[in-house]
């Protein structure tokens, strides 16, 4: 019976970067299969997700998620190589023999020492390591390299399935219990909710304060998605969204941020 080839998943934000890439692979691994191709990190977890790789070439920098936080999805499931400008982000989780990296440009010499560790991996038949503590390590460090950051995607178990949920696209969030309640619509779609583990106070501090303002203890809000405010008594009052029959409440100590409104 003849082995399956391995596959790959490559993703860069630079269309020219990812074809030179897949043409140097060709040279030093011709029996590798590039299955998937990935413009930045939230595509990257949908085709690794869609498609099952072997292993993901990602680059470190990439709009939305980055390639470090995309690989955090990875983690235990795929081989994973960093592609990197900056190896000082690569080198600690090479150093640690979890991770294998490439600097960019990509040097031929340099991508045929990471593929033969690779194809001695798969000849071993060694699963790919749990690495979700070093990449959250990296996380922290390349978004402290980076400055202050608002947050862009969300993660949250919807039934069997991971869902990236754009910032953007959050009606509010709500505190229930030991859980943050989730409630989006992606464009013109139907609401959709989700519970995720992350409490209100962590995700409030990093969305952006002009779109997201807390109006309630347990509650936070997009500016955006607000229809019309209705005044309360004992000076209180409800928030009402676009299209949705879900009313919000705004208590006392928050009444203010809409006084102009």
């Amino acid at each position: 019976m003849t082995a399956r080839a391995p596959t790959a998943l490559i993703a860069d934000d630079e269309p020219l970067l990812r074809k030179g890439l897949i043409r140097l692979l060709a040279q030093a691994w011709p029996e590798l299969s590039v299955i998937a191709q990935a413009r930045n990190g939230r595509e990257a977890v949908e085709q690794f997700e869609a498609q099952q790789p072997d292993m993901c070439f990602l680059d470190v920098h990439m709009p939305g998620l980055s390639g470090v936080e995309a690989a955090r999805y990875m983690a235990g499931r795929a081989h994973l190589v960093f592609v990197t400008a900056f190896d000082r982000y690569a080198v600690q989780a090479f150093e640690q023999g979890a991770l294998d990296y490439v600097v960019k440009p990509v040097e031929a010499a340099r991508l045929t020492n990471t593929v033969a560790r690779l194809q001695e991996r798969l000849r071993a038949a060694q699963p790919a390591p749990d690495t979700e503590a070093l990449l959250e390590r990296l996380a922290t460090r390349l978004r402290k390299d980076a400055g202050p950051a608002t947050l862009q995607w969300i993660r949250a178990s919807v039934g069997q399935t991971v869902r990236l949920i754009a910032v953007d696209e959050i009606d509010f969030l709500r505190s229930d219990e030991k859980y943050t309640r989730v409630a989006w619509r992606a464009g013109e779609g139907k609401p959709s909710e989700a519970l995720i583990r992350t409490p209100l106070k962590e995700l409030l501090a990093q969305l952006d304060a002009t779109q997201f303002v807390q109006v309630h203890r347990a509650v936070v809000v997009n500016l955006r998605a607000i229809s019309h405010i209705t005044r309360g008594v004992n000076e209180t009052a409800q928030i009402h969204l676009k299209g949705s029959s879900e009313v919000l409440p705004v208590s006392r100590n928050y009444l203010h941020l809409f006084r102009q409104m």
